[in-house]
């Protein structure tokens, strides 16, 4: 895969660009690949060169990414100045992600829903790997009431804010996920930042006491994260904070995740 510089926009050009029509609502979302499906959800402000770089490193991985233009202006690369009023919005304005919400669920999570329903028979394979990054973190554990939905990643899930154990998950799919989860024998896999701030060890413990041993938390040391990122709190996993360079932890946890995709979702 060509190197990239990722303080430049990225065009984003080697994804074919679709207006997806589902629930009434038209977003738009970036496809490459072949293979099984994978949603990638940005996190904030946008579809960043990093996150448009791992979405690259799904499709190389022999998976068709399904990127959707959630917020911001894809391909920007992030800055103070462009990433405020975006998340302003999404959290004061948007009533698509409740972003206050301990006990609810983002509504945009039954579009993303739907997002996956609609994957799995062009792309084939067992089922839709989803991860969430951030603000969209917990979204891939909510997508969990879709039945095509087979591998879910939450990596630095940071929602709800101002609430370190909050899961943003509404309780009754909460549930119904834990049961799916122990029915199908499936897990839930999670990464962090030993000391993130926006990602705290509370909001790991508590999904580990809902969800038992179906769910897998990784937490790197902060020693691991990238010290020439723009947010010099370690936060991103597999984005801005990454090491791109073999023996990392952080390029270890790329690769753990994109095995996890290819054992829950490639057909024997």
């Amino acid at each position: 895969m060509p190197v990239r510089d990722m303080k430049q926009r990225d065009p984003l050009d080697d994804f074919e660009r679709h207006d997806v029509t589902l629930l009434g609502e038209t977003k738009l979302v970036f496809v490459a690949g072949q293979g099984p499906a994978v949603i990638v959800m940005t996190e904030m402000p946008g579809i960043s060169p990093e996150v448009a770089r791992f979405a690259r490193w799904v499709r190389e991985a022999g998976f068709t990414v399904w990127m959707p233009n959630l917020f911001g202006d894809p391909g920007r690369p992030p800055t103070v100045l462009n990433g405020l009023p975006v998340m302003l919005k999404a959290i004061c304005v948007s009533r698509e992600f409740r972003a206050l919400a301990a006990n609810a669920s983002s509504p945009v999570t039954q579009w993303l829903r739907a997002l996956a329903a609609h994957a799995h028979p062009l792309c084939g394979g067992n089922g839709v790997g989803a991860i969430g990054m951030c603000f969209t973190g917990n979204f891939a554990l909510s997508m969990m009431l879709e039945p095509a939905m087979l591998a879910p990643v939450l990596s630095q899930p940071s929602l709800p804010l101002f609430n370190a154990a909050g899961m943003h998950i509404a309780p009754e799919e909460l549930a119904a996920v834990k049961q799916r989860l122990e029915r199908e024998d499936l897990t839930v896999m999670a990464y962090r930042f030993e000391g993130d701030s926006f990602c705290k060890a509370e909001r790991f413990a508590a999904f580990q006491q809902a969800l038992g041993d179906r769910f897998v938390g990784r937490v790197l040391p902060d020693s691991a994260a990238n010290p020439d990122a723009l947010m010099k709190n370690p936060h991103s996993v597999v984005t801005a904070h990454l090491i791109d360079r073999e023996g990392e932890p952080t390029i270890a946890a790329r690769d753990e995740i994109l095995g996890f995709f290819r054992a829950r979702l490639a057909e024997a």
